[in-house]
């Protein structure tokens, strides 16, 4: 390339030496502009944006799923934030934005040169909806970038509102320009691991991410995004189907294509967040999702488990902490038996041996330690339990059970092998969005019910679970957050609803009014069961586990769905709000908002680095909310 800004954003401009395109384009890309095709380059941005498990443990695992609370683990949503993890992000994601203007920049100068071929316009449209992905990627982390960085100038940057109107323009143009009746390309190396050069497939995903982005700005700046929403949902042509979602198959291996949970390290156990999204939502018995033998574990609808006060905090807001359930959920939404496996059940098609190098998988027993140094030792098997993230302190060094992969639900093999297709867009966020779009009185195709439920259809097609639908969308029974399925059952739960838990010392069941929680970031916390909440709930658990990123733009732009803050028998040093005397309380001071610039951009161009942070509107820190999100 002509030059690196920013020291990785490249200017894809044709004045290039033949190792800098060597750097980008490995063979069997040529160097040679009268045998270069903009279609590699496209593929090789397509690619790359997979993730390969270098990156995508930094930044889909560590960042984006903590960040989403779809597992158990602290980090990020504990404040913590990681530069080298960053600044490898912020290369990647470089590369992946340049070869994706260089497919738009090799087209025009190939036309130019008299060697375009009929193929090319799309190309060019299908690229260009592509680098809108990857700007909202990127300022969806960051906040403001370039929008000029491919123009072949010398770039500033440009402030968040500025990047997600040009993302927006881009959509618009780029489905406007594309010829649907074009054919494929002629030549026999060409390749779109996504749609196979379906150009009505792709005009259909850039009016699904033009929804996406219009409903990102839509509590900053709801003019606009009413009005972009409108045109591209009314337009008929979004991803409506699973045959049309933007997704790209997985391989084993060590390369993009490896799958982006595939690191045996991780342990992608369940976290109390989602837990308490799916006990009891739908009001599907366990009995009638499980086979015969496991049916003796399906404890009473009203009992929570056996107190274990002086091993699991309480200092938290999470309504089932101080608590370990000795069996399984009287009800649950079906989705969490298929996508989180049950610990000991060794027989079940999804059971993942992770981390193959040890028996963590299959040890399900584990000891609590008690204040006078005696301990049991505790069995998992058929149980389900999910923890807090944040600080236990004492209470966590007695706990021996929190640590033991096999001693809790954890992710299902399907999803760790490479063997899957990663989603990047599937029909069920096109629902969603349209079902929040219709509640504010926008114009869609469809009713917001109507969009809800087909949402949630779709979803439990994508997970096999359809025979449960129609009894789910009718339930009005209350999960741990006190939100039911029932689109129209909008009734609040009330401020708790008596349990029955086991005291350990006695074996009696003991009766307790268990709180539900209060989500004072979402309308000052007045609402559990509202439909807003209905319909991100339902995002959310649909979007697990391939789009944390959109589960976490989510909460940060409304506050849902209830996300308990981080306990702290010891204080958390990265959220200094967070105290003893405030911790049954959320704010967004309690959950983080964007990655930091890593200093490699800081180091290489300050200048470049202080208008970003100007643009930003604040600190260049974990906990300064993006320009959509000050809500």
């Amino acid at each position: 390339m002509k030059k690196y800004i920013l020291s990785f954003f490249a200017l894809a401009v044709l004045s290039v030496s033949c190792n800098d395109f060597e750097d980008i384009n490995n063979n069997p890309f040529s160097v040679d502009i009268n045998k270069a095709e903009p279609e590699y380059f496209l593929n090789n941005s397509i690619l790359g944006a997979q993730q390969d498990p270098n990156i995508a443990e930094r930044v889909f695992v560590l960042y984006w799923k903590t960040a989403a609370r779809q597992h158990l683990s602290t980090g990020i949503a504990g404040g913590s934030y990681d530069d080298s993890w960053t600044s490898e992000y912020w290369k990647y994601i470089s590369e992946w934005l340049n070869n994706a203007n260089a497919a738009i920049q090799v087209a025009n100068e190939k036309k130019a040169l008299g060697q375009g071929k009929p193929y090319y316009d799309n190309i060019i449209q299908v690229s260009r909806i592509w680098r809108a992905y990857l700007m909202s990627e990127f300022s969806d982390n960051f906040g403001p970038q370039p929008i000029q960085a491919f123009q072949g100038t010398n770039p500033t940057f440009n402030s968040e509102k500025e990047v997600y109107y040009f993302i927006l323009d881009e959509l618009k143009d780029a489905v406007d320009k594309m010829d649907v009746n074009q054919g494929p390309p002629s030549n026999s190396n060409a390749y779109d691991m996504v749609y196979g050069f379906n150009w009505s497939k792709w005009v259909k995903y850039a009016n699904s991410m033009r929804m996406r982005i219009a409903m990102r700005i839509s509590e900053i700046d709801p003019a606009k995004a009413k009005t972009e929403f409108e045109a591209a949902a009314n337009s008929n042509m979004f991803i409506s189907s699973s045959a049309e979602n933007f997704a790209v198959a997985e391989k084993p291996g060590w390369d993009a294509l490896t799958g982006v949970m595939s690191r045996e390290w991780n342990s992608q156990i369940l976290s109390g967040t989602l837990n308490n999204m799916y006990i009891g939502l739908g009001g599907i018995n366990s009995t009638s999702q499980l086979p015969a033998s496991q049916h003796a574990a399906v404890k009473a609808n009203d009992y929570l488990g056996i107190k274990y006060d002086q091993q699991f905090t309480t200092m938290t807001n999470d309504p089932s902490a101080g608590y370990w359930l000795d069996g399984l959920p009287n009800k649950i939404d079906p989705r969490a038996y298929k996508t989180f496996y049950i610990p000991g059940d060794l027989t079940s098609p999804i059971y993942s041996l992770y981390p193959t190098y040890t028996n963590q998988a299959t040890t399900n027993f584990g000891k609590l330690t008690f204040a006078d140094n005696s301990q049991i030792t505790v069995n998992a098997v058929n149980t389900w339990n999910a923890y807090t993230i944040g600080n236990w302190g004492v209470k966590g060094q007695r706990n021996g059970l929190r640590n033991v992969v096999g001693c809790m639900p954890a992710l299902g093999k399907q999803y760790r092998e490479s063997t899957n297709s990663r989603i990047f867009f599937a029909s069920w966020e096109s629902y969603f969005l349209i079902a929040e779009a219709a509640l504010k009185g926008w114009a869609t195709p469809m009713s917001d019910e109507a969009a809800y439920n087909k949402g949630i259809q779709d979803s439990f097609t994508y997970n096999n679970v359809s025979q449960f639908f129609g009894q789910y969308i009718a339930s009005t029974d209350y999960n741990r957050d006190g939100t039911s399925v029932s689109y129209n059952h909008t009734t609040e739960p009330g401020a708790s609803h008596v349990m029955q838990y086991k005291d350990p010392a006695t074996n009696n069941l003991v009766s307790v009014n268990i709180n539900y929680p209060v989500n004072t970031i979402y309308k000052n916390g007045a609402f559990k069961n509202d439909k807003l909440t209905k319909i991100i709930t339902q995002k959310y658990i649909a979007n697990t586990p391939w789009l944390p990123l959109e589960s976490w733009s989510d909460h940060r732009r409304l506050g849902l769905p209830f996300f308990e803050n981080p306990a702290i028998e010891t204080p958390l040093v990265n959220l200094p709000n967070l105290s003893s005397g405030n911790y049954m309380t959320n704010s967004i001071k309690n959950f983080p908002q964007r990655l930091k610039y890593p200093s490699t951009f800081r180091n290489t161009d300050q200048t470049g680095y202080d208008k970003a942070v100007q643009l930003l509107g604040g600190e260049d820190a974990v906990l300064t909310p993006l320009w959509w999100a000050k809500h």
